[in-house]
C-alpha cells in the first residue's frame, strides 16, 4: 500500500484525527503526539482561526491516518503527529507546512513558520536545523505529568471561598472575566468576545462537572480550571487554568486544579498531564516529560 494525502474536511475528519490520537497514545505520552483532549480544546478555543482548518494535512495508508500536520490557533505555527513507524514522513510534513501552514508577517509581508519539534526527537531537530530554522527561546512548550496518588491530598480553601463547577449554577460573564484577567489582559473583558468564549463548551467530550471554579465570598470567580478526562486511556488533562490577579497567592488555583484531578481520578484517571513546567505545577507533583520546542524560520523563498 502507498501513503496518500488529502486536506482536512470538516467534522468527519475532526473525529478521525481524534481517534488516531487516542489509538497512538502510549503511557507517559511516549508516542510524542498531542494528547487527544488538546485536539478537542483547540477546536473549542475562541481564538481558533476556523477559516484555515481546510489547510490541515492528513496522510493515510490502507484507510488509516498515519500522520497529520496542523496549526493550533493561527497559521504560522505547525505541529506534527505520527503513527508509530511513519516518522520517516517528517520531511514530507515539514515541506507541506512550509507551503500551506505559513503565516504572513504584518511588518514586511514575508512568510514565516514556527515548527514545533519535540526535544526527544533528534532526527526531526536535525532536519529543522538543516533547513535553517532557529530555536525560539520563548517558544518552548513543556509537557508535565502527575501520577495521581491513591490517597488524594486534602483540598483547602480560605474561609468563605468554595469550589463549584459548571454543572452547578454558573455565570458565563464571570467565567469570561476570570479567564480574561487570569491571563493578564488589561481592564475588563470585552463583551463582544463573550459569545466566542461560550464556544469552549461546544466540543464532543466537554464535561461541565470537570470545569472547576473557586467562588469568592463576594460571588466573583477567583480561579478557574478546565479539566478533561480521556476514558479510553485513563488520564486527565489540565487546560486552561487562570487566577484573577486580585486573588493570587491564596492557593485558589491549586485548589481548582486538584479538585479537577480528584474528580477525574474518581472516573478512573491514573495520571494527569499539563502543558507547563511552572513551579506552581511542579510543587504538587507534576514532572516534565519532554518539551516541544518552537523552531522559527522566515521563508524568504515563498514571499
Amino acid at each position: 500500500m502507498r501513503v496518500t494525502f488529502r486536506q482536512y474536511s470538516g467534522q468527519a475528519d475532526y473525529a478521525l484525527v481524534d481517534r488516531f490520537l487516542i489509538e497512538q497514545y502510549q503511557p507517559n505520552n511516549a508516542d510524542g503526539n498531542w494528547l487527544e483532549p488538546a485536539w478537542e480544546y483547540m477546536h473549542g478555543h475562541p481564538y481558533l482561526d476556523k477559516t484555515a482548518l481546510g489547510k490541515i494535512g492528513i496522510w493515510e495508508e490502507a484507510g488509516q491516518v498515519v500522520a497529520v500536520a496542523h496549526y493550533e490557533s493561527r497559521l504560522g505555527e505547525a505541529f506534527f503527529q505520527f503513527r508509530q513507524g511513519y516518522q520517516h514522513l517528517r520531511e514530507t510534513l515539514l515541506d507541506y507546512a512550509e507551503t500551506h501552514l505559513y503565516g504572513v508577517s504584518e511588518k514586511d509581508g514575508r512568510h514565516f513558520l514556527q515548527a514545533y519539534v519535540n526535544d526527544n526527537d533528534p532526527p526531526f531537530q536535525a532536519l529543522v536545523q538543516a533547513r535553517g530554522y532557529v530555536k525560539d527561546p520563548d517558544g518552548a512548550r513543556p509537557l508535565a505529568q502527575m501520577i495521581i496518588p491513591q490517597s488524594f491530598p486534602a483540598i483547602q480553601l480560605p474561609e468563605g471561598y468554595r469550589l463549584k463547577s459548571m454543572a452547578d449554577d454558573f455565570s458565563w460573564d464571570k467565567i469570561h472575566r476570570v479567564l480574561w484577567r487570569g491571563f493578564d489582559h488589561p481592564g475588563e473583558p470585552p463583551e463582544s468576545e463573550l459569545e466566542e468564549r461560550k464556544t469552549m463548551q461546544n466540543t464532543p467530550n466537554f464535561q461541565h462537572h470537570l470545569k472547576i471554579m473557586v467562588e469568592a465570598p463576594n460571588g466573583d470567580y477567583a480561579a478557574f480550571c478546565g479539566m478533561w478526562y480521556q476514558p479510553q486511556k485513563g488520564f486527565a488533562y489540565v487546560e486552561p487554568v487562570a487566577t484573577d490577579p486580585h486573588y493570587r497567592r491564596m492557593g485558589l488555583g491549586r485548589a481548582a486544579v486538584l479538585e479537577g484531578i480528584r474528580r477525574c481520578a474518581e472516573l478512573g484517571a491514573k495520571t494527569a498531564y499539563v502543558g507547563s513546567d511552572q513551579a506552581f505545577y511542579l510543587s504538587f507533583g507534576f514532572k516534565v516529560l519532554f518539551t516541544s520546542d518552537g523552531w522559527f524560520k522566515t521563508l524568504e523563498g515563498w514571499r
